[in-house]
Parts: structure tokens; C-alpha cells; sequence
């Protein structure tokens, strides 16, 4: 079968690659001149089916409303930069924020994240790829008790996915992470999820593109997806000029999926969120994170990546502006220098944005779209490193007539 990829962050390259080891034809097409140089390229690195959680829960109108006037908020709206796609994406956010909404989209984000991560460790074993991995789980730290009390409803929720946890006190904290005996801020406790893995998402995805391209993948550098056509319920596309046919395409594109889709009569409700990260070197490793620490209090994730430290988070509502505001940036310091403020004495930041493509619900869309060879594997949000490698399978199982081991049917 003939496939063509559009888009090679780490969710278009990994879908080529499975594609590729089911004896697919596969041609990848991307505006940029490598792998991952978008969304994928400065992420958390975090790769935590645990903490895979819809952002519409029961309690977010409520916060939403306290962070708008917070100096150091996770949620940010730009009100001159409204549209209707941002409305509609927030009512959409706003009808998934009941009780069962969010257990039912929860079931099946962990569902996809816990598969992926399985997928991902096959994959490394059978492969040897190496991308800055550590295996030393996730830990959601709590600076205040009404948040450790609260972890309650989480860990409900982990119980029935058969999720492994502990809940630590400080000590316990401490004990994983031994750096945090140097905070500035009091701390309470924390969640750690064991099984949770962290990595360098640019790293993975340029090592498996040149697998995939040994494999006989094809990559269409600096190219750009003029338009997609479709005639019968069949999809066709412009392509740098050329028109350009296939048994199947997969629209990998992230948050410019929807641009494309919308071409061909397919709605996506994809908004493109924005999210800063901050990348250092560690100056002293037993002051540093070892693995993945996620603030509850700034919604910020710090990462440990061999020798570097990367600090992300936050979600901006302002389209695909790309402008870097030092705000953002003052508000990842805030976090990580709190917690380990030997990390301040190095001057050297790599400060980067990126657009997540959000779902009102956060589910993906993952599997043939209506149209027959027109196939989806889009809007996974602050997850796509997360989901990545089962994604990619269920949509190379899709590909080769496979029933896949994990269902997202809407």
C-alpha cells in the first residue's frame, strides 16, 4: 500500500515507522528541513500515562477563573487574539467538564498513554535507541495540604486503571529526589508514579527517522501541503505543485491538522495551545532533578535529559502567534528555582514555545477519518511524546487491515 505521512513530529515518524515494518510504501512530507523542529522539539519529556488526565474536569471552570488574575497562571488567554475557533474550542472544553465526561475521556487516555508506553518499550529493546531515557517514574509535588488531600480523587481514579503509585510525605520525597532537601518553598508530599519514564522527544524522533529511512521510508524535506482535494469519499493532495495520489494519508500535522482537514469536508476541533519550556545544564548532579517532577501549584513539569534540565508547561490561548514572552519564562524559573536553586547559577536558558493540538476533551483523533483513505493521528495535546508509539501502531494496524489492541471509537 502506498502511504503518504503528513507532518514528521514524533507522531507522523513513528507512524512511518510502523508502517514501514508492515511493508507499506511510505513517503513522509514536511515543511521543515529535519524531524521534530515544531511541537516536538523542546517538550516536558515526560512520557507519564498516570498523570493522563483531560484538562476539562469538574473543577476547572472554577480554577480558570482564579488563574486569569494570577501573576504566575498555567492558563493564560490573549482576549485581543479571540476568534471564533477559540470560543468554540472553549465551549467544547466547557460541555466535557462534567463528572462522567471526565471519567470516561480519563478511561481512555490512560488506556492509550499505558499501551503506548508499552509500545515504546518494545520498540527501544528491538531497536536500541538511545534518546536520554531514565526510568525512574514521575512525581506530582504538592506545596500545600489542600493539595495532598486532594490526591485522593487521583488516586481513585489510578487504582482502577491498575496504575502503580505511592503517596510520599516529605521525606518519602526526598528519598526519590534527593535535591529537593535544598527547596526554598515548603513542601508537603507528593505522587509517584513508578512506572513513568522520561526522555528527549527531538532525540527519539531524529534516531527513529533514520531507522525508518533505512527501512525504506522516503522524507520529503521542506515541503509544503499546498491543499488536499477529495472526489467519491477519495482524498488526493497538492504537494509542493504536484498532485500527488495514495492508497492511503495520514494527517500528522498537530495543530495545523484541522487547516487541512476542513479542506476535505472533515471538522477537527483541534485548538492549537501554546506551552513554554526552558532547557539548562546541570551544574551539580545530586542538586539536580533525577527524573520528572510536576509543580502542582504552576502546573509546570522539570524534566531530567542526561545533562540538561527542561522546564515546561503552561497553556496560552493565542493562535499560533510564536512570539516568546518573558513572562512565561519568569514563570518556569519560579518553579524550578524553587526547587532546586542550585540550578540558577548557570546563566544558560534555551527558552522555545510550541502548539499542543487540544481537544475539548483531550482525546486524539486516531483511525480512519469518514472519508476512506483519509487517516487521522492528531490532537493529542500535551500527550504526543506520551502517545506517540500507540498511536502510530493502532493507525499501522488500521493501515494492514489489523484489528488494533486499543479502540478510541467516538
Amino acid at each position: 500500500m502506498k502511504v503518504v505521512i503528513l507532518g514528521a513530529g514524533v507522531v507522523g515518524v513513528t507512524t512511518a515507522y510502523y508502517a514501514a515494518c508492515d511493508g507499506h510504501d511510505v513517503t513522509v512530507i514536511d515543511r521543515m528541513s529535519g524531524p521534530a523542529l515544531e511541537t516536538s522539539f523542546a517538550n516536558a519529556g515526560e512520557i507519564s500515562p498516570g498523570y493522563a488526565a483531560p484538562w476539562a474536569s469538574p473543577d476547572v471552570p472554577k480554577k480558570a477563573l482564579k488563574w486569569l488574575f494570577m501573576e504566575h497562571a498555567p492558563l493564560i488567554v490573549q482576549f485581543h487574539k479571540i476568534n471564533p475557533a477559540m470560543v468554540a474550542w472553549g465551549l467544547g472544553m466547557l460541555r466535557n467538564c462534567t463528572p462522567a465526561r471526565y471519567a470516561e475521556n480519563k478511561s481512555q487516555m490512560v488506556r492509550l498513554a499505558t499501551y503506548s508506553r508499552d509500545m515504546l518499550r518494545d520498540l527501544r529493546a528491538a531497536e536500541g535507541i538511545a534518546y536520554d531515557h531514565r526510568t525512574q517514574g514521575t512525581l506530582q509535588l504538592f506545596r500545600t495540604q489542600k493539595q495532598y488531600d486532594a490526591a485522593a480523587r487521583d488516586i481513585e481514579v489510578l487504582k482502577a486503571g491498575g496504575i502503580d503509585f505511592e503517596l510520599l510525605d516529605l521525606a518519602g520525597c526526598h528519598g526519590v529526589e534527593p535535591g529537593l532537601a535544598h527547596a526554598s518553598d515548603p513542601l508537603v508530599g507528593g505522587l509517584r508514579l513508578p512506572g513513568d519514564e522520561t526522555g528527549d522527544c527531538f532525540k527519539f524522533t531524529n534516531a527513529l527517522a533514520a531507522i525508518a529511512e533505512a527501512k525504506g521510508v522516503k522524507f520529503r524535506w521542506n515541503t509544503s501541503v499546498d491543499a488536499l482535494s477529495e472526489s467519491g469519499g477519495v482524498v488526493s493532495a497538492r504537494i509542493a505543485g504536484e498532485r500527488v495520489e495514495a492508497d492511503a494519508f495520514v494527517l500528522a500535522c498537530g495543530s495545523w491538522s484541522p487547516l487541512l482537514a476542513r479542506q476535505v469536508g472533515v471538522h477537527l476541533p483541534v485548538y492549537p495551545v501554546k506551552g513554554y519550556s526552558i532547557t539548562m545544564p546541570v551544574t551539580e548532579d545530586a542538586l539536580a532533578p533525577q527524573s520528572t517532577l510536576l509543580d502542582e501549584t504552576f502546573k509546570v513539569a522539570t524534566t531530567r535529559l542526561g545533562d540538561r534540565v527542561r522546564v515546561g508547561g503552561m497553556a496560552e490561548l493565542a493562535g499560533f502567534d510564536r512570539s516568546l514572552n518573558p513572562k512565561r519564562q519568569r514563570t518556569l524559573e519560579r518553579s524550578v528555582f524553587s526547587l532546586f536553586p542550585d540550578l540558577a547559577k548557570t546563566e544558560e536558558r534555551a527558552f522555545w514555545c510550541g502548539h499542543r493540538p487540544m481537544t475539548p476533551n483531550s482525546v486524539p483523533f486516531v483511525g480512519r477519518s469518514k472519508l476512506k483513505n483519509l487517516w487521522l493521528n492528531t490532537g493529542h495535546g500535551t500527550l504526543g511524546w506520551t502517545m506517540s508509539c500507540g498511536s502510530a501502531r493502532i493507525v499501522a494496524d488500521g493501515l494492514s487491515g489489523k484489528t488494533p489492541q486499543v479502540s478510541l471509537e467516538r
